[in-house]
């Protein structure tokens, strides 16, 4: 077969498969320099080999088109492509930790599946940790941010990997063009990790550090080489640049092309840009007041450790600088508040995401403005996106309400379940389902290397239907019953037609 019509070819869930078993060997090149984790080589090189193998099978039995394999049409769903791609994805990232006996493979499989969702909670003694299974959990969370479909978007192209593309929760194309919209996302990106790395090496992290830190702060994941996150440097430089990274990782793909384009003014119109902008300073300077009457003497302190953790908070990116015992509980509060809200729609960020909550809070204010003006008084409202102008369509109001209903009752029931199974007080509960369910990655102590089975399940699933973004799993879960269901029926039918056959024929 030849590349390109490899490339071209409309089923795509074994290439997606391909695209991963290479993922999975990306630490491998890291060996030169760290010969010592040379005796790790082959945890690394089974899940590979076997995803290229198991890739290369099914793109070739998924080009079938024959009736007698109804499944291949449960393959060819998007939604179900991408909800057993990201599946797989989850279970080949957990296997170089258990075959070379870091972890077992449920916490082997909370690890990877919060690297690949870009959470940033964790079940590993960084400090312990051998370098090539930190550069393996920091590189999942960079391609976790892109997403399987973004990256590979780049060799696809047709109706196909357009709808793939939207199953995967991308809501825009940057570009006209499906496939120069992946590309430039990710040259952006890797234009973006080189700049962080050489910012952090400038203050003095050490360049391994460095390019660990940057991708995980880029897809907004939080993964640490050390125990004590960023606040282990102690050093306000390395806080600001994180911050830096972290803002640009929250921040629209599309809004992130128009900075790059210097169209600052049309950048400066964007109701979600002013939104986050707004809830950074006010959350910000609550923060601070209650950190300056609760726990620090200083002004200045209270402002440094507000700001870092708010961005990283509302960013769901999870990096922090101090631990939250000494905390305030409406301190505690906010940050709760500041994860369920997340980042924006387009970007790598988890929750419920910035432009939603606008809209919800917009559509409230409109409605509130409608009860107390005139009866004849038309409105229509509007707000500005990367795009342009954009109406606020009922159609759009409703969508989006559902969405945050349905969002706010997954995560009241998961933070109840959570202080069942962890014995954990109702804030904790709360806050720590917060952190899984907007893939943040911040920890006020639940998530520990000795948790049960069941905190340890709520939570993984809680870092899935985050990152998948809910309706995404359950269209995914839903179309493969349909599909399933359909093709039984047909099976039954099929049989039940040879069997009834020969009784036809015997009582003619």
């Amino acid at each position: 077969m030849k590349i390109t019509n490899f490339f071209k070819d409309k089923n795509n869930f074994g290439k997606l498969i391909i695209l991963i078993g290479i993922l999975i060997a990306m630490p491998l090149l890291i060996l030169p320099f760290y010969p010592s984790d040379l005796k790790y080589a082959l945890s690394f090189c089974i899940p590979s080999i076997f995803s290229i193998i198991i890739g290369m099978l099914l793109t070739i039995t998924l080009k079938k088109e024959s009736n007698d394999l109804q499944w291949i049409k449960l393959l060819k769903h998007s939604h179900v492509t991408v909800l057993f791609t990201w599946f797989y994805g989850f279970v080949a990232g957990a296997i170089p930790f258990v075959i070379s006996g870091q972890l077992t493979f449920s916490k082997a499989l909370f690890e990877a599946v919060s690297g690949w969702t870009t959470t940033g909670l964790s079940v590993m003694n960084v400090e312990n940790t051998p370098a090539i299974f930190l550069f393996h959990r920091s590189f999942m969370q960079f391609c976790g941010g892109l997403g399987f479909v973004m990256v590979m978007v780049m060799f696809l192209q047709g109706k196909q990997a357009m709808n793939l593309f939207s199953a995967e929760g991308h809501p825009d194309k940057l570009m006209p063009n499906l496939k120069k919209t992946a590309r430039i996302t990710l040259s952006m990106f890797v234009t973006l990790l080189v700049a962080g790395s050489l910012g952090y090496i400038f203050l003095g992290m050490p360049v391994f550090d460095s390019v660990l830190h940057a991708m995980s702060a880029l897809s907004t994941g939080g993964f640490s080489t050390r125990t004590d996150s960023i606040g282990a440097y102690n050093s306000i430089g390395i806080e600001v640049v994180t911050i830096l990274l972290m803002v640009i990782g929250t921040t629209n793909f599309a809004v992130l092309l128009l900075l790059m384009r210097r169209k600052f003014k049309q950048v400066a119109k964007i109701s979600e840009v002013r939104f986050m902008v707004l809830i950074l300073a006010t959350f910000t300077a609550l923060v601070s007041a209650l950190l300056f009457y609760k726990v620090y003497s200083s002004v200045g302190e209270s402002f440094r450790v507000a700001i870092f953790n708010v961005v990283s908070a509302l960013s769901t990116t999870g990096f922090s600088t101090v631990t939250y015992n000494d905390w305030p509980p409406v301190a505690i509060g906010l940050l709760i508040i500041l994860m369920l809200i997340g980042g924006g729609i387009g970007s790598t960020a988890g929750g419920i995401k910035l432009t939603r909550v606008y809209i919800v809070l917009r559509a409230t204010y409109e409605n509130l403005i409608k009860r107390i003006s005139p009866s004849r008084k038309v409105s229509a409202p509007f707000f500005y996106r990367a795009q342009g102008k954009t109406p606020l369509e009922r159609e759009l109001i409703e969508d989006t309400r559902g969405f945050v209903t349905f969002y706010i009752l997954i995560y009241i029931i998961g933070a109840l379940l959570l202080s069942l199974t962890s014995n954990s007080s109702i804030v904790d509960s709360m806050f720590e389902f917060a952190s899984a369910f907007g893939t943040v990655g911040l920890s006020i102590g639940v998530t520990t290397p000795d948790m049960n089975t069941g905190t340890l399940s709520i939570l993984t699933l809680g870092m899935i239907l985050g990152r998948l973004e809910i309706f995404i799993v359950l269209i995914g879960i839903y179309s493969g019953i349909s599909l399933a269901m359909e093709n039984t029926r047909k099976m039954f039918l099929k049989v039940h037609e040879i069997i009834s056959t020969p009784t036809r024929t015997l009582f003619k």
